[in-house]
């Protein structure tokens, strides 16, 4: 077991388990302080939310060289957030097979947050760069589509298609998100909304079956790798 889990009060395994069933399943804090206390286990809601905002990055982060590649067919869209009472924007984008390609949280719905998001997927690691990017009509797409061919970020070849029902496939991916937020009934701050969404997003990359080697329905497999990611045992 690497340090990760060092002056924690609880053993990595199960700080571990309680932030996997927390971000793959649609659960409240309250709920899953219930589920422990049945197994035996008193853990109040307070900690398992601070074990969240300290792991759901830390799964994020650690996952991400284990992904499989994506192709060149990008379907983008955001979808909308409620944080601290005010409504934010998480930009999400998929291949044209639904596996996800990155997402952001982001204050604003401009070209200035759109060109921030492209950046960010373009610099993964196992991200082609595309050949099409299918949008919907928001006047931001098109500057900052237009300011990263200028950057040379972009493929000059690269089609922007403003063809709304190709995107079906990212709305559809959207209700994966929803149901995951819902139970919380929003969030306090920015910070707590992006570390709490990148363990969703992350988890939802695993059951999708996006980790090399690991099989989209196998959860016992899903399990393994998380745990080992951690040097732990599942």
């Amino acid at each position: 077991m690497d340090n990760a889990f060092k002056w924690r009060h609880y053993e990595g395994e199960i700080i571990l388990q309680s932030v996997r069933w927390y971000l793959r399943y649609a659960l409240s804090y309250r709920d899953l302080e219930e589920i422990l206390v049945e197994r035996g286990l008193s853990v109040d809601h307070t900690t398992i939310f601070r074990w969240v905002q300290a792991y759901a990055p830390e799964i994020d982060r650690r996952v991400r060289p284990h992904l499989k590649p994506t192709n060149d067919s990008w379907r983008v869209d955001e979808t909308y957030v409620r944080v601290k009472g005010q409504w934010m924007y998480l930009y999400r984008a998929v291949d044209s097979t639904g596996q996800t390609l990155d997402f952001l949280l982001s204050e604003t719905r401009c070209t200035r947050a759109a060109k921030r998001f492209f950046r960010k997927v373009l610099g993964a690691r196992q991200r082609q760069a595309p050949r099409v990017i299918t949008v919907d009509q928001n006047a931001a797409y098109i500057g900052a589509i237009r300011d990263l061919k200028a950057e040379g970020l972009l493929p000059e070849n690269c089609e922007r298609r403003p063809v709304k029902y190709l995107n079906n496939i990212v709305e559809q991916d959207h209700r994966f998100i929803k149901r995951r937020i819902k139970p919380g009934l929003g969030f306090s701050a920015y910070a707590t909304a992006w570390r709490t969404i990148q363990g969703y997003e992350v988890m939802h990359m695993i059951t999708k079956g996006q980790i090399k080697g690991v099989e989209k329905g196998n959860s016992q497999a899903q399990n393994q790798f998380i745990a080992g990611l951690f040097g732990l045992t599942a």
